[in-house]
């Protein structure tokens, strides 16, 4: 193990330096440290993929209808695709393309307030208003799970560009795959700064037991039915925001 790791080790508690450019072999060894720390988790682990697999993939089999329905909407309501694709950080900081059905015009990210959306924001469709009051926009991500690149729970992925902002502690919420649905998004979500939804991110690593992700789903289903954390609070809009698009 070299000095610059134990040096990043040292400031994953401290939370004092700044982010820095970590190799693969880096975050494996951040990895590493992680499940030494928390080694009665790996069973757990192995628990929590099998049970994103049979959940997406059953999900995928029971909404095809639904599927079906909000693609024809989305196609003959406004010009452009009918997928939103971007790339997201994933787990160990690796980049992934994330699909969400698309609710804004196209080209949104160029017009306006580019990645920040706000409530009655005008670059949104009539059919991308009640998808995302809903979350069914995120519905395609039950790709990305059934493939590996997300998990059913999880931190929410953020943009690429969020990486560089990080303090090295912040980089722990790159230790599980990004989520569905998250631990801040049943505590606030949006309405919650940046900063705020990052910290309660850290909580579920450092907290995560398989039993955690079950009490998210379940408590994520009124989160969902209440439209509650659909849009950022007046003044906490920032650039650093992922984009739903």
């Amino acid at each position: 193990m070299d000095n610059r790791f134990l040096d990043g080790r040292i400031d994953l508690f401290s939370g004092k330096v700044k982010s820095e450019f970590w190799t693969d072999k880096e975050w494996r060894e951040f990895e590493q440290a992680y499940l030494k720390e928390h080694k009665y988790i790996r069973a757990q682990l192995v628990l929590k993929r099998l049970f994103d697999i049979a959940i997406a993939l059953l999900t995928l089999i029971i909404l095809s209808p639904i599927f079906l329905l909000v693609a024809l909407a989305i196609k003959f309501s406004s010009p452009g695709p009918i997928l939103f694709c971007q790339e997201r950080l994933g787990r160990l900081g690796k980049p992934f393309t994330i699909y969400k059905f698309r609710t804004m015009v196209d080209g949104a990210i160029h017009i306006g307030s580019g990645i920040n959306t706000f409530k009655g924001d005008p670059r949104i469709t009539s059919v991308g208003k009640f998808l995302r009051e809903y979350h069914l926009d995120e519905l395609p991500q039950l790709f990305n799970i059934l493939v590996g690149e997300m998990s059913l729970v999880g931190p929410r992925p953020l943009l690429i560009s969020t990486l560089s902002t990080y303090k090295n502690c912040q980089k722990k919420r790159l230790l599980m795959p990004p989520g569905l649905t998250a631990w801040e998004a049943v505590n606030g979500g949006l309405e919650n700064s940046l900063d705020e939804r990052i910290k309660l991110d850290i909580w579920y690593v450092n907290n995560w037991r398989f039993w955690l992700d079950i009490v998210i789903i379940l408590r994520t289903i009124p989160v969902v039915l209440r439209k509650e954390g659909v849009y950022e609070k007046e003044g906490i809009l920032t650039s650093t925001n992922q984009t739903k698009e």
